[in-house]
C-alpha cells in the first residue's frame, strides 16, 4: 500500500493567520484553523480591522447603530468564533504584542469595498485615511514583524495575492503578512478558495484539504457573526448581509509560497 504523501501542515506546530475584519477566519478557511487545532498545532489568529463598514443583516442591530458599537459587537462576535474554531491566541492588528516597538497604539479601521462584478470587489469611493488599506505599508509590516517575533510560529497563513476576492484589506494584509514572514525568514501559506481550485491546480504545489469532519465548528463560529450573515438551520448554506447566497465552505487548498 503507497505511503501518504505528506502535508505541510505535518511539521507545523504554531500557525499565525492573518485576517482583514471579523468573519473572515469563519468563511476564509475556517475548517482548517480547526483541523490545525485538532492536529495538536497551537493557532495564533491576527485580525486587522474591526469590521466597522460591514453592512448588517436586517434586524439583527437598529439601522442607526454608530460605526463605534457595530466594532463593538463585531469584536464580541468573534470571541464566540475563536472558541467554536480552537483558536489559542487573538491579537489585533496595532495592538500589543501586534504593535512595533516605540509606536503608539491605533486601531486598523475598515477600509470598504465596492463590487467590480459579481465575485470581485475592488476600494470603495471613499476611503477613511484611518484605514488599512491607505495606511504605510511599512508601518503594517512593521506591526506583523513584532507580531511574528512575539509569538514564533512556524507557518504564517494569509490570503492569495488576490486577497481572495478584492477587497482593499485583504490584498493589504497578503502583502504585509507575506513581507514579514520573508523578512523573519517563516514559511508563508496562501488560503486557495474552491472558486480558484482549478486555476490553481494548474500552477502546482497546491494541497487540498476535504475538512466535512469540522461542519459543527465551522457553523458555530459563523453563527456567532449574526451581524454579518445567516446560516441556513441545517448548516448546508448561508446568506450574507448583502443577499449573497454561498454554500458553506469546507473545503480549502493551501499553497506555501517559495519565491
Amino acid at each position: 500500500m503507497p505511503e501518504a504523501s505528506p502535508s505541510l501542515l505535518d511539521s507545523v506546530r504554531h500557525a499565525l493567520v492573518v485576517h482583514a475584519h471579523p468573519d473572515d477566519e469563519a468563511l476564509a478557511g475556517g475548517a482548517l484553523l480547526r483541523e490545525l487545532h485538532d492536529r495538536g498545532a497551537r493557532v495564533t489568529l491576527v485580525t486587522c480591522t474591526r469590521g466597522e463598514l460591514g453592512e448588517i443583516v436586517a434586524g439583527v442591530l437598529p439601522e442607526d447603530t454608530p460605526v463605534a458599537e457595530l466594532a463593538a459587537v463585531r469584536e464580541r462576535e468573534l470571541r464566540g468564533s475563536l472558541d467554536a474554531l480552537g483558536i489559542d491566541e487573538h491579537r489585533w492588528l496595532g495592538t500589543a504584542p501586534a504593535r512595533a516597538a516605540g509606536l503608539e497604539p491605533r486601531e486598523y479601521r475598515d477600509s470598504g469595498m465596492r463590487w467590480l462584478r459579481p465575485g470581485l470587489a475592488g476600494p470603495a469611493d471613499e476611503t477613511d485615511l484611518r484605514a488599512l488599506s491607505v495606511a504605510p505599508v511599512e508601518e503594517v509590516i512593521g506591526d506583523l514583524a513584532a507580531v511574528i517575533a512575539h509569538d514564533t510560529p512556524d507557518l504564517v497563513i494569509s490570503y492569495d495575492a488576490t486577497g481572495g476576492y478584492g477587497h482593499p484589506d485583504h490584498v493589504r494584509a497578503r502583502e504585509a503578512s507575506l513581507a514579514a514572514a520573508r523578512a523573519a525568514g517563516v514559511r508563508f501559506a496562501e488560503l486557495v478558495e474552491q472558486s480558484e481550485r482549478g486555476l490553481a491546480a494548474e500552477i502546482g504545489d497546491l494541497e487540498w484539504f476535504e475538512l466535512e469532519q469540522h461542519r459543527a465548528a465551522v457553523v458555530a463560529a459563523l453563527r456567532s457573526h449574526r451581524t454579518q450573515l445567516t446560516v441556513d438551520d441545517d448548516g448546508a448554506g448561508l446568506v450574507h448581509s448583502g443577499g449573497q447566497r454561498q454554500d458553506v465552505h469546507l473545503a480549502i487548498g493551501l499553497r506555501e509560497v517559495v519565491a
